[in-house]
């Protein structure tokens, strides 16, 4: 099968089509004919050296696909060949096809396409893990989206508005700003013209958010302190402006904050299907009803793989970047 290579991994990296054996799934896997696979910043830290796969992952980028069953394992009884599907990865999808965990796996409806249907899974479940798991969030509770425009971004804030809750969210232009308040966002943030601190503070008469969730890092985690309200936690997933920094941690203390970071790739499949078990019965049937939907920027043949990247790095993009098989 058709499937990119990465080679001279660092900042000269290349990405190659290339020919690799087709896998075989075995005990509790399927086979998935990728129809598209979602490009992640992930990709590129990967790529750069910084993030491998978790042992006995593929070596090939991609953690999340969509397509149709094309072969099962020994003991699964719960998908078919030919069912519609997209799933979460550990590595191995930018390829013609992918082994998935039925664990890690969510069905298509009908009306979801099957291409675009690729931009849900890595989103959906990060914002549930951190913002639900890791952030507690409560019923009533307000939630502040940094990285608005972002893949994980335009998920989280229609997942979270469509749960009842008061969501705001930041971007670096008006256009991308506008996108965050159509898909639900109470109001978003240009954190290129505006102050993200006061804005919020402003709309929150004062009291600040209850849940910050953070992609950006650099200044923005003293900031965040500042922006959130008496026990507020703060959840970083990534470090874009920086993870080195001096920080001043007397709000932390004054006003009963909680400071946490995660990562989802490295977890155990027992926390992942935890994870889609919880998806399942709370956000799935808000994807089938309409209430949350693919957003996607911009699709690329696989073949294109390192033109992808350069449209992620750009910063430029606003949802989802897809890669569709030859």
């Amino acid at each position: 099968m058709k499937a990119i290579a990465l080679q001279n991994p660092g900042q000269e990296y290349r990405l190659a089509l290339t020919d690799i054996p087709t896998p075989v799934p075995g005990t509790g896997e399927i086979l998935i004919k990728i129809a598209a696979a979602g490009v992640n910043r992930a990709d590129l830290h990967q790529a750069h050296g910084g993030y491998p796969p978790p042992p006995g992952a593929p070596e090939t980028l991609g953690m999340e696909v969509s397509g149709h069953v094309a072969a099962l394992g020994d003991d699964d009884g719960i998908y078919k060949i030919g069912d519609a599907v997209c799933a979460l990865l550990a590595g191995g999808g930018y390829a013609e096809y992918a082994l998935a965990q039925t664990t890690c796996v969510l069905p298509l409806a009908a009306a979801l396409d099957p291409v675009e249907a690729a931009a849900l899974p890595e989103a959906l479940f990060t914002a549930w893990t951190n913002v639900m798991d890791t952030g507690r969030l409560k019923p009533g509770e307000s939630l502040l989206i940094h990285g608005g425009a972002s893949g994980i971004g335009v998920i989280a804030i229609q997942m979270f508005a469509a749960l009842g809750h008061a969501v705001f969210a930041t971007a670096g232009s008006d256009e991308k700003c506008r996108l965050c308040e159509r898909l639900g966002a109470r109001r978003a943030i240009n954190y290129k013209s505006e102050d993200f601190v006061t804005a919020v503070k402003t709309q929150t008469g004062d009291k600040g958010v209850d849940v910050i969730l953070d992609m950006v890092g650099g200044d923005y985690v003293q900031r965040n302190m500042t922006a959130a309200a008496i026990w507020g936690r703060i959840v970083n997933i990534a470090y874009q402006n920086g993870a080195k920094l001096s920080l001043d941690l007397n709000p932390l203390l004054h006003k009963r904050l909680t400071l946490a970071a995660t990562t989802l790739r490295a977890r155990t499949l027992a926390e992942k299907s935890a994870i889609r078990v919880a998806l399942a019965a709370r956000v799935w049937p808000l994807v089938t009803a309409g209430h949350i939907h693919p957003v996607v920027d911009r699709r690329f043949a696989l073949g294109e793989a390192q033109a992808a990247h350069r449209r992620m790095a750009s910063g430029d993009h606003a949802g989802k970047i897809l890669l569709i098989p030859d």
